[in-house]
Formats: structure tokens, sequence, C-alpha cells
């Protein structure tokens, strides 16, 4: 009988010890659902930072991954390696699922940044010279939309297209050498250009000042596909943490937070007037 009691007591700290592991494995099973990867150009980690602060004490621990191309954040995301990212607009998403049989969609809306043009040899657009050397961004939707900049510039006219190339130009009286180049080059370009488009990120990162542009990019109703926003895939769309996520950006502290850091060149797009 001892021996029988002795094989029940084993049978029950077993059973304790296995209850004890299975509940230890489903918490960290919660926690890890809390955690969140996003992707993110580097130039952001000011405004993300400050909101992963803000999301911890909401029990969500946002994870910053950092990018310094366009290249790269939406492979991360299709590949897992980052649950959501933050670093694109529609027009470069919408571009890039069908360049890759894509299934990448908006969670949200962030921000609105004009792209600028920048330069070291001149202070005006128009003290351009004839023949002068232009770099824009060399990927299908910055191409497109350093081309309207030029265009909205005075230097060139474009025919109707919905993503231009410089194909597409059909005026350009001071014959413009217009080079499409990685956009994170853009700036590091203006050593042997007389001007470059600049997206603002990457101005960012090259220490640009937004004030010593030479052009900034007008806002208009037309500029709509150019908003950023929150992106997952499409079978992570409804997921209830990412929607917190977006839900705590999308607020008068990141409101502030803009205006603070980026000095008025980077505006909030969910409440935007288009």
């Amino acid at each position: 009988m001892k021996r029988f009691g002795k094989v029940i007591k084993l049978l029950l700290l077993f059973s304790a010890a296995l209850a004890l592991f299975v509940l230890a494995g489903c918490g960290n099973q919660s926690s890890s659902d809390k955690t969140v990867k996003i992707g993110i150009m580097a130039s952001d980690d000011r405004i993300w930072k400050p909101l992963a602060k803000k999301l911890k004490k909401q029990g969500i621990d946002l994870k910053l991954v950092e990018f310094t191309d366009y290249n790269t954040p939406n492979k991360a995301l299709t590949q897992g390696e980052v649950d959501i990212n933050a670093f694109q607009n529609y027009h470069f998403m919408n571009d890039w699922n069908k360049a890759n049989k894509g299934n990448i969609v908006s969670i949200g809306d962030t921000y609105i940044a004009p792209q600028r043009i920048y330069s070291k040899s001149i202070k005006s657009v128009k003290e351009l010279k004839d023949g002068a050397k232009v770099a824009i961004p060399s990927d299908s939707t910055n191409e497109d939309r350093g081309l309207r900049v030029l265009e909205q510039a005075g230097l060139i006219k474009l025919k109707k297209a919905s993503l231009h190339t410089t194909k597409d130009i059909i005026e350009n009286k001071k014959n413009l050498k217009i080079t499409p180049l990685d956009a994170a080059q853009t700036a590091h370009s203006l050593s042997d250009v007389s001007m470059a488009v600049v997206n603002n990120d990457i101005a960012e990162d090259s220490g640009l000042k937004p004030s010593s542009a030479i052009y900034v990019e007008k806002i208009t109703k037309a500029s709509k596909p150019y908003v950023n926003f929150i992106a997952t895939t499409k079978d992570k769309k409804n997921n209830a943490t990412y929607k917190k996520v977006v839900k705590a950006y999308q607020t008068k502290f990141i409101e502030n937070k803009l205006k603070e850091i980026y000095k008025g060149s980077t505006l909030p797009a969910w409440n935007y007037k288009f």
C-alpha cells in the first residue's frame, strides 16, 4: 500500500508539473501574440520609438526593424520577417503588388511627405542652365512623382500616363539631362548634378534640411496616391493588435510629434482633406 501511495504521489506531482508547463506555454504564446515587428525607414524611428513606449503600456511590444532603401521592406513583410511596415504610399504598393504578385494592403494612413528639389549649386530652379543634369528616383512610383514635380516646377511637360517615365517627356526646353537613380542615391548625387528630386525620408537620412529645398511639391487632391500608410499582408488585415497600432498612430500625440520632428515637412494624412 505504501508503495502504491508513493506511485499516486508521483503521478500527482507529474500532473501538477505538466499543468504548469502547459500554462507557461500558453502564457508565452499570449506574449508572442502581442509582439509586433514593424519595418520602417531609419529616419522615422523618432516617431516610432515614442509610439512604442505608448504601446508598451497597452501590452504591445513594438519591435522596430529599420531599412535604408525601398527594395527590401515589402520583401521582409511577405517573407514574415516583419509583421507590418510603414514606409510606402498607395502608388508604390499597387505597383509593387503588380510586379511581384503581392498581397500587401493598407490598414491605416500615416502621413504625406512632399518631395523636394535640392541643389548645392543653385538657389532656384530658374537658375538651371541648358543641358543641366537632374537626378530623380528610379523606382517606377517615385520616378513618376519626380517627373510630376519637375512639371509642377515648370521645367518639363508630360504626356498623359498613369505612371510616367522619362520617355513620356514631351517638352524639355532646357534640354535637361534627367537621370533616374536609386532613391537612396539621389541625395548623394548632389555633388555630380545641378539638382535632385529627393524623397523626404531619404533627405532626412542624408542630413538635408527641408528649409534648404529650392522647390517643394504642391499637395493637391491628386496627391492622394502619395499618402503613406501602415501595411500588412491581406490575410492579416483584420489583426486586432495591428489595428491597435494604427489607432495609437492616428492621434494628436503623433500629429504633434510630426510637427516637432519634421518641422512641417511631413503632414498627418489620416485627417488631411484632399
